[in-house]
């Protein structure tokens, strides 16, 4: 069944095209993944698919009754709000469907009439079509999960609690058609790993962007790929798409090599200037210049060059002693020892908030330490790469950002690059590098201010969450350039991919200024977490078959009294009364046929058998150990 077609879809931006004529769908439970480099029109696809932007060409087709909602890559809530009143605000159904429910009580209590009573039964059957009655509870469920409070205002919360909570109120809605651009960025690897496995049992057809390669293998069964503004199809995951790709450029690089040689040889003909006297001679010609466009079909592509002209590293390196740092009631640090080593890559995991990056910013004695001491070597030089981001002008151009830094960049051995050649190889060519930064996707801008980073020539690179809105080229290699960089280099990412790839060993942060130290990459020390979990709850299901045991061998020393034979048999008659009860009451209040006092009444009455019911039951569950 199809819920969404895209036809003959085209989007431009002056001169820059980013792609024309695309046309695709999604049928009811697809897991696609949009797939395309930095500045491609991703983003801009998916708020096309939505309404939020205009093509300048096609038509977007959705299905009657069909429910789509979208996390955008970088939300925004109005500051002054807290989120109570955020989600009470909010673009949802369900959220309007229960505040017209609240209205309709409060106005139908405060001044009864057939019209207000005829507008709570309305709201009522509104609830129960869309089965909104869940609404609270599952809202509740989320911002606990998500750890999320309700009273917090916008201005005060991370760029993870926003991303969060954004996230909460997408998936609240229920959507049939889910759209998330670049879902992981600012969630910690758990609550990654819980949307993960909630994508993966979930029956929601899905329209994803992302660079985070696991999430993508596992959760994706196909890719639609865009590439110089032309639209790929891959029924399969990204590790099935990245063979088809090879495969497809493989073929086409065959073909225009083939397409090449012939045109080299029927370019000596054309240029005996022969006439189209002839059916013959003009066939040839056309075919000539056929051969011509196949030949010239593959744009040089541009290439990300990344490096850095590392200063020799002495033997100290970084030594922290006895480091302890607190922020009010929160401990970052409590006694930490450590002494850096040359070459050492380190990953940081821990959950948002437990002081990773006021970690790093005391490393960098951007924060001074509530005791102990943090000593750098004198040949260190630091290239750190924050989570924020770039902080520019949004007036400056590319080429101005870089020659605020330098107008030449040595690169060794006597040799240098001028600031417009070193933008080239960041793959900023002289007609982007005259931009201004506000016309920079998320990504370009990522890419800029991974630039102004290793123009430093650091020995030592600090990055944390660097993968943040980067392309998988881009991302690529940037991993080939960590690979082969011989400085120390500390990395905090939630992409689980690029710590298993990058790092010698983890630093955990278990919280209350807690690190420990595990020389495994992500995935052994998650399969180790993993395995302790499994004897914990082995060890426990062993205690409590020990405990019922225990039980019976104390049921088959102890009688029943009389009384307690009597008290046991009431005990299951009261319990069967009071639950005919409660369905009768049931039945009564979602007929929709009650006034709201009784409503009020019955409500309380609920309430009560409620609770008398859980103390009769545990009472008969006590008394049931005995029974033989």
């Amino acid at each position: 069944m199809n819920y969404l077609s895209a036809e003959n879809i085209s989007k431009s931006y002056g001169e820059k095209i980013l792609f024309t004529n695309i046309s695709f769908g999604l049928n009811k439970g697809d897991k696609a993944a949009l797939v395309a480099n930095n500045a491609s029109g991703k983003s801009t696809l998916l708020r096309i698919l939505t309404g939020e932007d205009l093509g300048d060409t096609g038509t977007v087709t959705i299905r009657s009754g069909i429910k789509i909602s979208m996390l955008p890559q970088d939300p925004f809530f109005e500051n002054g709000l807290t989120v109570d009143e955020i989600i009470k605000n909010a673009d949802s159904e369900l959220v309007e469907m229960v505040m017209d429910y609240e209205t309709a009580i409060h106005q139908n209590s405060d001044k009864f009439s057939n019209e207000t009573q005829k507008a709570l039964e309305l709201a009522t059957a509104q609830m129960d079509i869309n089965e909104a009655w869940d609404f609270e509870r599952r809202l509740k469920l989320l911002l606990e999960k998500f750890n999320i409070d309700l009273n917090q205002k916008v201005e005060t919360m991370s760029g993870g609690q926003v991303k969060r909570l954004s996230l909460a109120l997408t998936l609240l809605d229920d959507p049939d058609v889910l759209l998330l651009d670049e879902p992981t960025n600012h969630l910690d690897i758990e609550m990654i790993e819980w949307l993960e496995k909630y994508l993966q049992s979930s029956s929601v057809t899905l329209l994803m962007v992302t660079h985070d390669r696991y999430f993508l293998d596992r959760i994706c069964n196909r890719i639609v790929e865009i590439t110089d503004g032309e639209l790929y199809h891959h029924k399969g995951n990204y590790s099935y798409f990245l063979e088809k790709k090879s495969q497809r450029e493989e073929v086409t690089r065959v073909d225009v090599d083939k397409a090449r040689r012939l045109m080299k040889k029927e370019l000596e003909w054309m240029r005996r200037s022969p006439k189209a006297r002839t059916t013959k001679s003009k066939a040839r010609i056309d075919s000539f210049y056929n051969i011509q466009d196949k030949a010239t079909s593959i744009k040089p592509s541009e290439e990300l060059k990344l490096g850095v002209h590392m200063s020799r590293v002495g033997n100290k390196i970084l030594e922290m002693e006895n480091v302890s740092k607190t922020y009010g009631e929160i401990v970052i640090l409590d006694g930490f020892d450590y002494i850096f080593k040359k070459g050492e890559r380190i990953g940081f995991v821990g959950k948002n908030g437990v002081g990773k990056s006021s970690f790093l910013n005391l490393i960098m004695q951007e924060e001074k330490p509530d005791s102990g001491k943090i000593i750098s070597g004198e040949t260190i030089v630091y290239g750190h790469y924050k989570q924020e981001g770039i902080k520019i002008k949004e007036t400056q151009t590319v080429l101005e950002v870089v020659k605020d830094i330098a107008e030449i960049i040595p690169t060794g051995k006597g040799s240098s690059l001028t600031a417009s050649q070193f933008l080239q190889h960041f793959m900023f060519p002289p007609k982007v590098q005259n931009d201004y930064v506000s016309k920079l996707s998320g990504g370009e801008r990522r890419r800029l201010y991974l630039l102004t980073v290793l123009v430093k020539n650091p020995n030592f690179l600090i990055l944390d969450e660097p993968t943040n809105d980067l392309d998988l080229l881009t991302l690529n290699k940037l991993e080939e350039f960590l690979e082969g960089f011989k400085g120390c280099l500390i990395l905090v990412s939630h992409d689980r991919y690029f710590l298993d790839k990058l790092v010698d060993h983890l630093f955990v942060f278990e919280g209350e200024g807690r690190i420990k130290d595990y020389h495994s990459n992500y995935t052994e020390y998650k399969l180790m977490v993993e395995d302790k979990d499994r004897q914990l709850k082995s060890e426990l299901v062993s205690e409590k078959k020990e405990n019922k045991k225990n039980i019976k061998r104390s049921a088959e020393k102890k009688k029943l009294s009389y009384k307690e034979k009597l008290e046991y048999e009431s005990l299951i008659i009261d319990i069967e009364a009071l639950e005919n009860e409660k369905e009768s009451i049931e039945k009564i209040i979602g007929s929709g046929e009650t006034a709201y006092e009784e409503l009020e009444k019955l409500s309380v009455r609920i309430g009560e058998i409620i609770d008398s019911i859980d103390q009769k039951t545990l009472r008969w569950m006590e008394l049931d150990e005995f029974v033989s």
